[in-house]
């Protein structure tokens, strides 16, 4: 969301056209955001956990938005180091599940309409 908006001043102030890119950051902020509601919606957390998920949120996001002011693509690479933790903790995260250690739990109702899962039943094992 910070590189959308940023990019969109930017070519409001240079008036010159984004080539797409806006709409392009706008869809990987909103898939981001889908992947926070399927967790809150998995880990079920606490108030005081939807607290620190807020703050942390709110912190980020300013402290990102300077970083991006600052150097986009500085930005842009720490976006890329986070995606490549996140691919490492689903890794980890599958690896726990299918080792018994945590459940096998269904996808959300939200995430299945979001990625288009087709409906599945559980398999047992």
């Amino acid at each position: 969301m910070v590189g959308a908006t940023a990019t969109h001043l930017r070519c409001l102030r240079r008036r010159v056209d984004d080539d797409g890119w806006i709409r392009t950051l706008t869809e990987e902020a909103e898939n981001e955001r889908m992947h926070l509601m399927t967790f809150i919606e998995i880990a079920k957390p606490t108030l005081f956990q939807r607290m620190v998920i807020l703050m942390v949120q709110w912190i980020f996001y300013v402290g990102f938005f300077i970083i991006h002011l600052l150097s986009a693509r500085t930005a842009h690479r720490i976006v890329g180091y986070f995606e490549d933790e996140a691919v490492i903790s689903y890794t980890l995260y599958l690896q726990e599940i299918d080792e018994g250690r945590s459940p096998n739990v269904a996808a959300p109702a939200i995430s299945r309409h979001y990625w288009q899962f087709p409906h599945m039943r559980r398999c047992a094992k």
